[in-house]
């Protein structure tokens, strides 16, 4: 079974929004869909942890003490 990315659950969930937001489905379907976006929360949650974490391990420095420093753009998002 392919594992669901975060771009996809991010966007069956906002579809499971809008369909919410209608409010013209049968109390059953509705509930059944708000359980589905409470599992594709979850799923977003968990993939932003470990996407902090694998930053983190990156932004630390040779002696292993994490290093913030300001985002800097890049020249493309300037342009923005």
């Amino acid at each position: 079974m392919k594992e669901i990315t975060f771009e996809e659950a991010l966007a069956e969930l906002k579809g499971i929004v809008q369909t919410l937001e209608q409010g013209e489905i049968p109390l059953e379907k509705a509930l059944a869909l708000f359980e589905k976006g409470i599992s594709l929360v979850g799923i977003c949650s968990r993939k932003l942890d470990e996407v902090e974490k694998r930053v983190e391990i990156l932004m630390r420095d040779h002696e292993g003490v994490l290093a913030t420093r300001a985002w800097e753009k890049s020249e493309e998002e300037s342009e923005r």
